[in-house]
């Protein structure tokens, strides 16, 4: 589901530039019809540079030859949420061993949207993970072996009293934005079958799933009079990993998760009204290993957030919520489009490295891997969050309990009592420093993809305040010159081979060029026999610049693309994107129209001279348009997306 964002005038964005309401980073609008300049931040691979201010960019009339970016401001996505990581139980004792100067640095760095990177999301463990530093897993409700407490008596969130609580308090103070995740291990040990916080399932039957509802309700309740109200709960931390590596977990299935859910959505209304219900938090899709340790005679449901919002208990449930440790972010958009009223909040995600890799290595890794799937892909698809895992670890990875052994978090702590920065803090940062909570992801050309392809890859972004973000990164080891387009106006840079890079301007009417996209869904296209793959003509008109119709062989004369448009549609400008794959846009072109795909009216020619070709005509009406080649080139001709503007 896309929509058209509200215009905001320039009076709204002077009005709240005024009031303070600007992101730190952000541009300040302003009254006149001039370009706003265009400040950036980067970060490399080698370090050298660090979400680094770069000299400011200027946009121009120009049109550039570069692979370009378009943006749609007024072409709306999901708004967002927040942005950051998790304070565990580990990451909390590593912060508190250090001395209380360095931490309310380190704190201040993490969450000051200003002095630091704004951190807005916190996804928070309720009770014991993997990241425990204690000598035992717990959870809010203990009793001994074979005891029960179904009165909850022995509640208590004393354990995070001592150091968890105070960081999150301190948290909120230094970002009064910052939104709570709260994601449980497991339920206590005597709600379950095999009365250990480790494995095994939930007891049958509605007396424990009332139990646990209580319990999660009694943390929600709890945690709200600490000074730390919950915006999002699930039910289970990875329902289908029912083999935890020695640290809490539990096989929920969906019948499972479903009844805990209807009885837990009645109270919650009651007790927490703004504490919103996330089903599911686990990977994009289901796992090999949890597929192989599927108790016999028990569905696998390798389908298990579908099944979930088919259910009775789809009523209490604002959406899903994913991880990234198997499968890839398409799944959240296969997701959406299925269940468009739903959203879909991305929960956890470790760095990690090898055993022997060394740091530079690691850093480098992390930092690609995570700027093109977590900090690009998951927005773009349709994510409202974005969240690493461990806020702090020190610099064995732990302390653990458990579970992974060579995960990293967005800081290490070193034994000398300093505090060193992660790749996850970068990828992390140039979200969260600039995209403001509310802000709506708006539509952008982007070239690369999650799996690689060596293109420069990208998702915008318009904040409350009226300015806009960019985030790019280039997932070539060599630099890739790119360019910017918003309206009429355009600015170029270049990104070093793997980079990550944010960019940040104000709202202007000097972007406004008076023309809005004309949709192209449903369209159908075709290529003659010497134009390459006829099947691979649907690409042209996907709508996703990172695919493309090729025609497999040198430019000639002749070489054509015919697109059916369904219906006709009226427009004044054709835009012809040849995407990332430098040189290959069409040397000649001619644009040809019809309204029956037989007798046909040439609209433009020319020559082409760089890979984003905008042709303007006298507002026209056709269901059928003919892009040829009309010259002859060594490159191949190719067609990363037509769009149409009236």
């Amino acid at each position: 589901m896309r929509f058209r964002t509200k215009t905001i005038t320039v009076a709204t964005v002077i009005a709240l530039a005024t009031s303070g309401a600007l992101a730190a980073g952000a541009a300040p609008a302003t009254a006149t019809d001039q370009p706003p300049e265009v400040r950036s931040w980067l970060t490399t691979v080698d370090r050298a540079r660090l979400l680094e201010e770069q000299p400011p960019l200027q946009f121009t009339d120009t049109p550039s030859t570069a692979p370009t970016i378009v943006i749609d401001p007024e072409l709306g996505y999901q708004e967002m949420d927040g942005f950051g990581a998790s304070i565990t139980d580990s990451s909390a004792h590593v912060l508190y061993n250090l001395s209380k100067a360095e931490r309310d640095a380190t704190m201040r760095k993490l969450f000051h949207p200003v002095d630091g990177i704004g951190i807005s999301l916190l996804r928070q463990p309720i009770g014991s993970s993997d990241f425990t530093a204690t000598s035992a897993h717990y959870t809010y409700d203990d009793v001994a072996p074979g005891k029960n407490d179904y009165l909850q008596r022995k509640f208590t969130i004393a354990h995070d009293e001592a150091q968890i609580l105070p960081l999150l308090r301190q948290a909120k103070q230094l970002n009064p934005k910052l939104k709570i995740v709260a994601s449980p291990w497991s339920p206590p040990a005597w709600m379950k079958t095999n009365d250990s916080l480790v494995g095994g399932k939930l007891e049958p039957g509605v007396l424990n799933a009332t139990a646990y509802a209580a319990y999660l309700v009694r943390y929600v309740v709890e945690y709200k009079k600490a000074g730390v109200p919950i915006d999002f709960l699930t039910i289970q931390n990875e329902p289908q990993n029912r083999t935890p590596d020695a640290y809490p977990g539990m096989d929920m299935p969906v019948a499972d998760q479903a009844r805990v859910i209807r009885i837990l959505g009645p109270l919650l209304k009651v007790a927490s009204p703004k504490t919103k219900i996330l089903g599911y938090d686990h990977n994009w899709a289901t796992h090999p290993n949890d597929l192989a340790n599927v108790p016999p005679g028990q569905d696998p449901e390798p389908d298990y957030p579908a099944k979930l919002l088919l259910t009775k208990a789809a009523k209490w449930i604002a959406g899903t919520a994913f991880h990234c440790y198997y499968g890839d972010p398409s799944a959240q958009t296969a997701l959406h489009e299925r269940f468009p009223d739903r959203g879909i909040w991305f929960t956890e995600c470790s760095g990690s490295h090898g055993a022997d890799d060394p740091p530079a290595k690691f850093f480098r890794d992390t930092l690609v891997w995570h700027a093109r799937t977590i900090t690009i892909g998951v927005p773009r698809n349709w994510s409202k969050t974005t969240a690493n895992w461990n806020l702090a670890l020190d610099e064995t990875g732990g302390p653990h309990l458990g579970g992974c052994g060579t995960c990293t978090g967005l800081v290490t702590t070193h034994s000398d009592g300093t505090v060193t920065t992660n790749a996850e803090y970068y990828t992390i940062g140039h979200l969260s420093k600039f995209v403001q909570p509310g802000a709506v992801r708006i539509a952008s050309t982007s070239f690369g993809t999650t799996g690689w392809n060596g293109q420069v890859t990208d998702v915008a972004f318009r904040n409350p305040d009226g300015s806009f973000v960019l985030v790019a990164h280039n997932e070539n080891d060599d630099p890739r010159a790119v360019a910017v387009s918003v309206g009429s106006k355009t600015f170029e840079t270049t990104l070093p081979g793997g980079a990550l890079a944010t960019y940040t301007w104000a709202a202007s009417a000097a972007f406004d060029d008076g023309l809005v996209p004309v949709s192209v869904e449903g369209a159908t296209a075709s290529a003659t026999s010497s134009a390459g793959s006829d099947a691979e003509a649907r690409f042209a008109v996907d709508a996703d610049a990172s695919t493309r119709w090729s025609s497999g062989q040198a430019q000639a004369p002749g070489q054509a693309l015919t697109i059916d448009l369904g219906v006709a549609r009226s427009f004044s400008r054709v835009a012809i994107d040849s995407g990332g794959n430098l040189g290959d846009y069409a040397r000649g072109w001619e644009l040809s129209v019809s309204s029956d795909g037989s007798s046909w009216t040439s609209l433009a020619s020319g020559a082409g001279v760089g890979q984003l070709t905008n042709v303007d005509v006298a507002p026209t009406t056709a269901r059928y348009l003919r892009i040829a080649s009309t010259a002859s080139a060594g490159n191949w001709w190719s067609l990363a997306d037509m769009r149409l503007y009236g």
